[in-house]
């Protein structure tokens, strides 16, 4: 049986023109994006805890608390969209009403010292680590991806399929990319 030269140079065209790259960045980007959520959805998940924490505390502070409970509210909202410009505005909204949560618990020296609050506390520093590294690790594969789909000849690939440069997880609010400063270390 004989075969066209055209037909024994199609696999090669195929693969010089990018689709399985361009699939393949797609996904790695979609994953990183999901272990965004994965770490936003931990984060929302300690946040229950640590507030009733304080509020056997600091009972009189029911406004704070609502508005923690609120933002976490919202966070799991945004996790459950998969929108990531809606994740990065309810986790700001979040991270501003735990800021003002632990100014209140800088009133209360024995909340300071209780260990189911410090436990918590350490749990909330490290998931705040994880959503940070992978928020870095999306940023990265969405850089990658909208790179690889702008140059020649995987550009013309990108227009065949429809493939489009997808969002980075940025910093939505002023002064959100600073983190709130919260010294135990001073008395009341």
């Amino acid at each position: 049986m004989k075969y066209s030269p055209l037909l024994l140079a199609l696999p090669f065209t195929l693969g010089a023109c990018g689709y399985n790259t361009i699939q393949s960045r797609d996904e790695r980007a979609k994953a990183a994006k999901q272990q965004i959520a994965v770490q936003l959805q931990r984060r929302a998940d300690l946040v229950p805890n640590l507030v009733e924490t304080v509020r056997g505390f600091a009972k009189q502070e029911s406004t704070v608390l609502e508005n923690v409970t609120r933002a976490r509210a919202g966070l799991s909202s945004a996790v459950t969209s998969g929108d990531v410009a809606q994740m990065a505005n309810a986790n700001q909204e979040l991270g501003g009403a735990l800021s003002r949560l632990l100014v209140v618990v800088e009133n209360y020296p024995q909340l300071k010292s209780d260990q189911t609050f410090l436990r918590l506390q350490d749990e909330l520093t490290g998931t705040e680590n994880r959503v940070a590294v992978a928020r870095t690790d999306y940023n990265q594969a969405v850089q990658d991806y909208n790179a690889y789909i702008r140059i020649f000849p995987q550009v013309l690939t990108a227009k065949v399929v429809g493939a489009k440069p997808q969002a980075y997880f940025d910093v939505t609010t002023p002064g959100a990319a600073q983190a709130p400063t919260v010294d135990f270390s001073k008395k009341p």
